[in-house]
């Protein structure tokens, strides 16, 4: 009984190596080759397993570029939500320094440079997904946030709908600026804490 019992979580188990395999490698087929490289037949040979497997697996080549994004978007996220608990007093400076680990680790990071790099050819299949659709990168950034940010400082003044609407200006500014770069970083970063303290000033008074 023991070993049906855990048969369950090991196939849980097998599957999320599995995701993980497939995404590593999707991801160094953007970085090397560009995303017009990636096709799903190409993927399932690299990975070891049939088409049928991975599609029922992943889904279709867009559910796959969503993954990809998603699985980068994590470790960016994960990043910034220890970036802000190293400033547990003060919103401001903790948004501040968000913004700043946010631009100058997406200016060395592989995929986004190839991704960005491939916007002048016809292969820009995945530029929707990071510039223009809500989800997967706009939408979830600003949600966890949002969450990380209310977890943290509270803000009893704000309610959750202002609050929201205060992190998602920020993360649509940082976003703007990582997509379309107009001067250095240091810039940028002073820029946006300008709208931060502007925004989060009688927040920040009432902590």
């Amino acid at each position: 009984m023991a070993v049906v019992a855990q048969a369950p979580n090991f196939q849980s188990e097998m599957r999320q190596l599995l995701r993980a395999r497939v995404i590593d490698t999707a991801r160094h087929l953007v970085c090397t080759e560009g995303w017009g490289a990636v096709n799903m037949s190409r993927v399932a040979k690299e990975v070891g397993v049939s088409r049928p497997v991975l599609y029922k697996e992943i889904g279709t080549k867009h559910d796959l570029a969503d993954a990809v994004i998603g699985n980068e978007l994590d470790i960016f996220l994960a990043g910034i939500t220890d970036t802000i608990a190293a400033h547990p007093d003060d919103i401001r400076a903790a948004l501040t320094a968000a913004v700043d680990f946010t631009l100058r680790t997406a200016a060395e990071n592989t995929l986004l440079k190839a991704v960005l790099a491939g916007r002048s050819s016809a292969d820009t299949s995945l530029l929707p997904t990071l510039m223009t659709e809500p989800e997967p990168v706009l939408g979830r950034a600003a949600g966890t946030l949002t969450t990380v940010v209310r977890t943290q400082y509270e803000l009893p003044a704000l309610s959750d709908d202002e609050l929201g609407s205060r992190v998602e200006a920020v993360v649509r500014l940082a976003l703007s600026h990582l997509f379309q770069p107009t001067g250095t970083i240091e810039r940028a970063v002073a820029q946006i804490a300008l709208v931060i303290d502007a925004i989060f000033a009688s927040a920040a008074r009432d902590h």
